[in-house]
């Protein structure tokens, strides 16, 4: 047919392939993917989470004088947590985590930004060797630092003792004065490392560009370090503070060997201590458990409390 004497256009009719809809298989890929990770979640983090809570609200009751007819497991409500807050040498160890959080906690967040600054200057040599020895202490165990340090605090078996001896220093790093600082030296040597690699990583992230800029200004390694380093790191300062707080209130490896040669160190010198001596030396599983889930409470509050304020005074 035309119109006006032309011929129409003829229509071409084609078929068009339609995409597959996605299926249930493609739905299920990332629960898959994700399915072993949130396993081990569940197995090594959530659930002895759950199971300390649990454990913190139940005791044990056992029947007969001896306990011979049999035991069982009843709701203790909050007695567990009366108990943990009633025992003075409980509240004690806290406090002198907190007084040893105090001082250890800035001493080794100043060192290890000083050793990061001073590590990627530019007038730094050799930074990946030193780099590699001031983080080796972290790759020690810390029951191991903890018994070559002992040797180190042992009066007759120090060369450092013998030698301030000599000069009329007579120090006694494992009596009752020094003992928790001798702890906090430990601890210092071993995460000083591993904190300043955390603070090399934000470094590396700060683009050469604000260098130069500063270089041209007249700015020198002081001022550089001031006016654009300390400010760009501050991430990577409240990670590793954070970090150091809910690690000092977990302090655990080096008391309990340091007990061994110091009397100044009792069960419940610290509060992981504490903790474990109840569960395992007491068989009081509730009470442990109630001191456990407290010092995930304070912890966090500490924590929390910290980034609040670090949050306020950077507006």
């Amino acid at each position: 047919m035309s119109v006006n004497g032309t011929a129409a256009p003829r229509i071409v009719r084609t078929r068009t392939r339609t995409l597959p809809r996605l299926g249930r298989p493609t739905s299920r890929a990332p629960w898959l993917l994700l399915g072993p990770f949130l396993a081990l979640f569940v197995l090594t983090f959530a659930l002895p989470i759950i199971m300390a809570v649990v454990s913190s609200f139940q005791r044990v009751e056992r029947a007969g004088l001896f306990g011979e007819a049999g035991e069982s497991t009843v709701f203790a409500g909050f007695s567990n947590y009366a108990q943990a807050l009633e025992d003075s040498n409980f509240i004690t160890s806290i406090g002198r985590m907190l007084l040893f959080g105090i001082v250890q906690v800035p001493v080794m967040i100043a060192l290890c930004t000083l050793l990061a600054l001073l590590l990627e200057s530019a007038s730094a040599r050799w930074p990946g060797l030193f780099r590699a020895a001031y983080f080796l202490p972290y790759g020690i165990p810390g029951v191991i630092a903890t018994i070559l340090w002992s040797f180190l605090y042992t009066p007759g078996l120090s060369p450092l003792l013998d030698a301030a001896q000599v000069v009329g220093v007579e120090i006694n790093p494992l009596g009752s004065e020094l003992v928790l600082w001798s702890i906090a030296n430990i601890v210092t040597w071993t995460y000083t490392g591993y904190n300043m690699l955390i603070v090399i990583a934000q470094l590396k992230s700060i683009p050469g560009e604000l260098y130069e800029a500063a270089r041209l200004d007249g700015a020198g390694p002081v001022r550089i370090a001031r006016s654009i380093q300390l400010p760009l790191i501050r991430p990577a300062l409240m990670l590793t503070t954070v970090f150091s707080i809910i690690g000092t209130l977990q302090l655990f490896a080096e008391p309990q060997v340091l007990a061994n040669s110091s009397t100044a160190i009792d069960s419940g010198y610290t509060p992981n201590l504490a903790a474990y001596t109840n569960a395992f030396a007491y068989n009081n599983y509730g009470v442990a458990a109630a001191q456990a889930v407290l010092i995930a409470v304070i912890a966090f509050t500490l924590s929390f409390t910290f980034l609040r304020l670090s949050n306020r005074g950077s507006r």
